[in-house]
């Protein structure tokens, strides 16, 4: 812990006990009250800026995308080929920026609808797009984007999560944007296409899920019905159901393994919800902007990153598991709910949507300096 210190002298004042009282050079010969006063005020107190202090986001550039309208969605990083991917949801493209430098290389529209998550897989010569548009989700080749192959999922393909042990992608697909009662969460092997699973919840609203590393499970939020589902991906059966009581709309999850605790961000109100990820039981909350689409975590830093549209990033401190505490409100820009978190190279992305309004999309690339 980084404290600020300051050294003593001692120095006498006459009279009783207070003759041990251990003062600074010219206080002495002031009045008793004086002193006391002069005492307190010029004392700091330790100030903890080590553990809970808050990362340093710096905005090193922005790029503007003219003409954009609606919402974007999620990203995705390509290292291999020096790529950042932003699925351009609402304008219907998939949009290509340089890992290096952030300038924006092209934009790709031929095949494309309503694109919201990509998977890129180490090694892979495609990547898995979900779409819920009239095209249906689709294997891209990964240097030119030219479609390889059409993926016949249920419709409403949206959120997903990818177990790479199995080789396996998850799939969020039907809800009520595209008038089913029910959702679904399908299994597909993302490079034939080939369906693994599936298995369906009595929700018309579900959103973003969390897969298990060193376990079998997958953590999906029922928006609809304020729940979390907990999965067993081998089965494809839902195992429980977890009520998520604090707050209302849980749409993006975090899953911290080590600590057993999932961090889950509702939106009515804004709040994160820290979980027991054994048991289900809530364990801490705290405030979290309002309108936010997605959610990173440093688990190496425990340290979350909450996006919102409202216009600020909030940055939380997990390394207490029993306590999960804001330690900063950054202030991004309005429609700024979604992007990426590169902790290898101190570096996070936020896409600026501009929704229904006139102002003009934006990519904001920021240096984090812890």
């Amino acid at each position: 812990m980084n404290t600020f210190s300051f050294a003593f002298q001692p120095i006498l004042i006459p009279g009783g006990d207070a003759s041990q009282i251990p003062v600074r050079k010219g206080f002495a010969g002031m009045k008793p009250l004086y002193f006391l006063a002069a005492l307190i005020l010029s004392t700091p107190l330790a100030v903890e800026i080590g553990a809970q202090s808050a990362p340093s986001l710096k905005l090193t550039k922005t790029v503007d995308l003219s003409g954009y309208h609606g919402d974007f969605d999620h990203f995705a990083v390509d290292r291999e080929r020096g790529r950042i991917l932003v699925a351009a949801e609402d304008h219907g493209t998939l949009e290509v920026f340089s890992l290096a430098s952030g300038d924006h290389l092209r934009t790709v529209k031929d095949g494309i609808d309503t694109p919201h998550s990509i998977l890129v897989r180490a090694g892979a010569p495609t990547i898995f797009l979900t779409d819920s548009g009239n095209s249906m989700s689709k294997i891209l080749n990964a240097d030119t984007y030219a479609e390889v192959k059409a993926v016949p999922l249920t419709v409403g393909a949206d959120s997903s999560g990818y177990d790479p042990a199995t080789n396996t992608l998850y799939v969020v697909t039907g809800g009520k944007d595209v008038d089913m009662r029910t959702a679904n969460l399908e299994a597909v092997d993302p490079v034939t296409a080939a369906k693994r699973g599936s298995v369906t919840f009595d929700d018309n609203h579900v959103e973003a899920l969390a897969v298990e590393k060193h376990g079998p499970r997958i953590f999906i939020n029922l928006a609809q019905t304020n729940k979390i589902a907990v999965v067993d991906r081998r089965t494809m059966k839902t195992v429980a159901i977890w009520p998520v009581p604090p707050a209302q709309m849980n749409a993006m999850v975090a899953l911290d393994e080590s600590q057993h605790r999932l961090y889950v961000v509702c939106r009515t109100p804004g709040m994160v919800v820290a979980m027991n990820s054994d048991t289900g039981a809530v364990v801490s909350t705290a405030p979290a902007p309002l309108r936010a689409d997605d959610v990173f975590y440093d688990e190496s830093a425990h340290r979350l990153y909450v996006p919102g549209g409202e216009g600020y990033l909030g940055i939380y401190d997990t390394s207490a598991p029993d306590h999960v505490k804001m330690i900063g409100k950054v202030p991004t820009a309005p429609g700024a709910k979604t992007g990426l978190l590169l902790p290898d190279r101190h570096e996070l992305v936020l896409a600026a949507s501009p929704g229904d309004s006139a102002n003009t999309a934006k990519i904001l690339f920021y240096s984090i300096e812890h």
